[in-house]
């Protein structure tokens, strides 16, 4: 079945944020010769790397989410999706992959998101700049594959 939805959101703030003071934590590592400060810049290189955008896939029966080059993922069948709505996140949930109240955030910018309430009875939210798109797919995708015949 083809893809209904596929868009991918870059986080240019948090990477330039990342870069930056990865930079300066290297130049203050590498005048005062201070290991730890290295951990940390190569500990922020690492988030630059990891998770530089989003991309959310709706394709068939089926949600996928990832970082980056898609090392960190995460597949949801629908058919455990009870709800979808757009939600706000609070500023201080960040960007990244977060564990929030009653379930995950992932982000890499902006504070729109749309969250998924899953038959476990835990919520997963997926950071977007189009919530309205997002939505609309996932339950066009969920109400779709909810009356296709089962093999």
């Amino acid at each position: 079945m083809g893809v209904s939805y596929r868009h991918t959101q870059v986080g240019y703030v948090m990477i330039a944020a990342c870069g930056v003071l990865a930079i300066g934590l290297a130049a203050v590592a590498y005048i005062s010769g201070a290991k730890l400060l290295l951990v940390l810049t190569v500990v922020l290189l690492l988030c630059v790397l990891l998770f530089p955008s989003l991309t959310t896939v709706v394709q068939g029966n089926r949600l996928t989410c990832f970082f980056g080059s898609g090392l960190i993922r995460r597949h949801i069948p629908l058919e455990d999706v009870t709800a979808v709505t757009v939600v706000q996140n609070r500023w201080f949930y960040g960007w990244g992959l977060r564990l929030i109240p009653g379930g995950w955030l992932w982000n890499v910018s902006g504070f729109d998101a749309v969250e998924l309430q899953l038959v476990d009875g835990k919520r997963f939210r997926i950071g977007t700049d189009r919530p309205n798109e997002l939505c609309n797919a996932l339950t066009t995708a969920a109400r779709t594959a909810a009356v296709a015949p089962r093999d």
